[in-house]
């Protein structure tokens, strides 16, 4: 007779989640997720496979809690730039205030510790910012046809810069202490959109 698993696995997930995005990858061990998850390792290894496996799980579970908020917000009715330009401020705050703001976003940190040189997790960041990307390309084209953007401006190409600026805006903000920083770029990247 099989046994029953005497913990939550996706409450233990969410443990690994906000263990990996606090410390990163290489700065958490088997022992610190043993401790975090309040289970054995070989419950680990059972469940969740290696610690690898355990951190790309945990990365899929971060994006599929965050895609759903971020297609929320940008396809509400009515007109699209107005939620483009909250997306955009909203990153901002979150990335220069607060003790949050140390976390960043665990996408970016992924691309940042792991993208050069982890093909696995390179590719679950790609489909991350492929699937934002997709979100402000569509919010862009919506906001040009309806007028709230001018003829000449390529939804797609401001949908990339965008995307980068708000990556961009996770990494700065981790790190500098200086919230003007971050806030004048979100600006400057708004005055774009005029």
């Amino acid at each position: 007779m099989a046994r029953t698993k005497e913990f939550d696995p996706d409450a233990a997930l969410q443990s690994a989640l906000e263990l990996f995005w606090r410390r990163g990858y290489e700065a958490t061990s088997m022992a610190d997720l043993v401790e975090a998850l309040g289970i054995g390792r070989a419950s680990i290894y059972a469940t969740f496979g290696n610690k690898h496996e355990l951190y790309l799980k945990a990365l899929e579970r971060y994006a599929t809690h965050q895609n759903p908020r971020l297609l929320d917000e940008l396809s509400q009715p009515g007109p699209a730039l107005p939620a483009v330009r909250a997306l955009l401020r909203r990153f901002g705050t979150e990335a220069s205030t607060g003790e949050d703001r140390l976390n960043g976003c665990f996408t970016t940190n992924t691309a940042a510790e792991l993208g050069p040189h982890d093909e696995s997790a390179a590719r679950r960041v790609e489909r991350s910012w492929e699937h934002l990307e997709t979100l402000l390309h569509s919010a862009l084209v919506r906001a040009r046809a309806q007028g709230e953007l001018p003829e000449g401006r390529d939804p797609l190409t401001l949908a990339r810069m965008l995307l980068v600026v708000m990556q961009g805006l996770r990494v700065v903000g981790k790190a500098s202490k200086d919230p003007a920083r971050v806030r004048d770029a979100v600006e400057q990247a708004l005055a774009l959109l005029d």
